[in-house]
């Protein structure tokens, strides 16, 4: 049997993406193994998600570092001491301008339908609001291999879901994070199945 897929996965707040990576590792449907969590702020819920399920939890505080550049170098180098496979963006608010040996390796998940709300500044809420006032009828979530650029990098598959009448930010953003639940682990699982190690 094939060893399972190692994740890195990085956090920045309540790990609820966290959660349902841990369910689907549990229930079996998802065959990995996370390796290490770490988060870019201190003191945040998923972190508290991790050491209840035993996955060793770190932080790399954005704020004790004066560059991006700095900041990335001590994220990888903690990833370094878990060999990881897959490089897991979920809620991860910081820039990772990531080595070149994580090329290909480093997925992210963005609640809506890219190219379309992606980009700098378009994260949780202000996605969502930007949906419904730009009339869409539809939105969803993306799945892509991450590049040094904002919600750019080949996507891998989106999940679709409808905008209703009467829609606000938050009940978009809970029918989207539905979506997510099912398109990160597929998504995971492809890549496992292309031998990403």
């Amino acid at each position: 049997m094939k060893n399972p897929v190692r994740l890195g996965v990085l956090l920045s707040g309540s790990g609820r993406t966290l959660q349902n990576l841990i369910d689907r590792i549990e229930d079996r449907s998802l065959p990995a193994q996370i390796a290490v969590v770490l988060s870019s702020h201190p003191g945040v819920k998923g972190l508290d998600r991790a050491r209840a399920a035993k996955i060793p939890a770190v932080t790399v505080d954005y704020k004790a570092f004066d560059t991006d550049q700095a900041f990335s170098a001590a994220v990888s180098h903690e990833l370094e001491k878990h060999p990881v496979d897959l490089v897991i963006l979920a809620g991860f608010l910081r820039r990772y301008l990531f080595p070149r040996q994580f090329e290909g390796r480093v997925l992210n998940i963005h609640p809506a339908l890219l190219p379309d709300f992606g980009g700098k500044g378009f994260y949780g809420h202000h996605v969502h609001e930007a949906v419904l006032r730009s009339g869409a009828t539809e939105s969803g979530c993306t799945v892509h291999l991450a590049d040094l650029n904002y919600d750019k990098g080949p996507i891998l598959l989106q999940k679709r879901v409808p905008v209703l009448p009467g829609d606000t930010p938050e009940t978009l953003a809970d029918r989207v994070f539905q979506a997510e639940c099912e398109a990160y682990p597929e998504a995971i699982r492809r890549m496992a199945a292309v031998e990403v190690r």
